[in-house]
């Protein structure tokens, strides 16, 4: 168990550090900063002068070492937009971001759970047929495509809800319920699968044939053997929902760190676009590593391989 933690942990820290290299990269992939900094007509001089200040006038490789010193210091720069410590801003935008990560996750798992079950114990009936065909709609539908119909819809025709923006549970239903709707789908899938590979085993006929109710032999028996990959599934889709909502931030202007994250690489503003990127990354490595310890502790025979 212990060499088990200790492994993932080292892989975890090299995933981080690849990353880093990627959100460095990024300086020079967005544009040039000094650019970026200066004035349109600034002089050569001017230049020379601000690239020796960023220590652009270094190879890559220092470069990187001293992105990576100030990145464990918590220092990413300045937001050249918004002239604030990038990570500031985008720490201001963690909790509305978690606010809608956590509403989403409560839907799929409230609507994918229950329905998997039924779905693996109606197998063949319309219940199991409607369940596949939300779940193969769910996961096929562009996520912004179903933001623009559902605003057109509840936002502009039936004005049920507001279109976009935050200002309380209104304003979080569309946009969770549409983030909830591909989550719930892969969900459902799993779900169903892990029912199937369980409901047909030996010691659930016993437990039927002792005079146990269907009730008991489902929920204390066939869904308890069955939730260790539905629980790493849902440990899993936590981290993605909080580092990858941006097109649904985007679409119904929500204040999170997706919608930041977007805003900052139209406006070039390098600082806050990596920390956005390492912080959201950050949060997914996380949320793997403690699933597979969870995992791990929920199963004591798995073992690393």
């Amino acid at each position: 168990m212990q060499r088990y933690v200790a492994r993932r942990l080292v892989q975890a820290v090299f995933v981080l550090v690849g990353i880093s290299v990627v959100a460095f990269a990024l300086t020079h992939v967005i544009g040039d900063p000094v650019v970026l900094l200066l004035p349109f007509q600034a002089s050569q001089a001017q230049v020379i002068a601000m690239q020796h200040m960023l220590g652009l006038d270094q190879p890559l490789p220092v470069q990187y070492l001293r992105f990576a010193r100030a990145v464990l210091h918590g220092d990413f720069g300045i937001s050249v937009r918004q002239n604030t410590p990038a990570l500031s801003l985008v720490l201001d935008r963690v909790p509305a971001t978690a606010e809608l990560a956590s509403a989403a996750l409560v839907i799929a798992v409230g609507v994918a759970v229950p329905l998997g079950i039924a779905a693996a114990l109606r197998r063949r009936t319309i219940i199991d047929r409607g369940a596949l065909l939300f779940s193969l709609v769910g996961q096929s539908m562009p996520t912004f495509w179903l933001g623009l119909q559902a605003i057109l819809v509840f936002g502009v025709v039936l004005r049920w809800f507001p279109t976009g923006g935050i200002g309380g549970l209104r304003h979080l239903v569309l946009p969770a319920v549409v983030l909830g709707v591909f989550s719930a789908a892969g969900i459902l899938r799993l779900t169903r699968s892990a029912m199937l590979d369980i409901i047909s085993e030996d010691y659930l006929r016993t437990a039927r044939a002792k005079g146990l109710r269907e009730v008991a032999v489902v929920g204390r028996h066939a869904l308890r053997n069955a939730s260790l990959p539905i629980v790493t599934w849902i440990g899993l889709e936590l981290g993605t929902l909080m580092g990858g909502a941006v097109v649904t931030e985007t679409v119904f202007a929500w204040p999170g760190m997706g919608r930041l994250a977007v805003q900052a690489i139209f406006a070039r503003d390098i600082p806050v676009v990596q920390a956005a990127v390492l912080f959201a990354a950050t949060i997914f490595v996380l949320a793997t590593l403690l699933t597979d310890l969870l995992y791990v502790w929920l199963d004591p025979r798995i073992h690393y391989s």
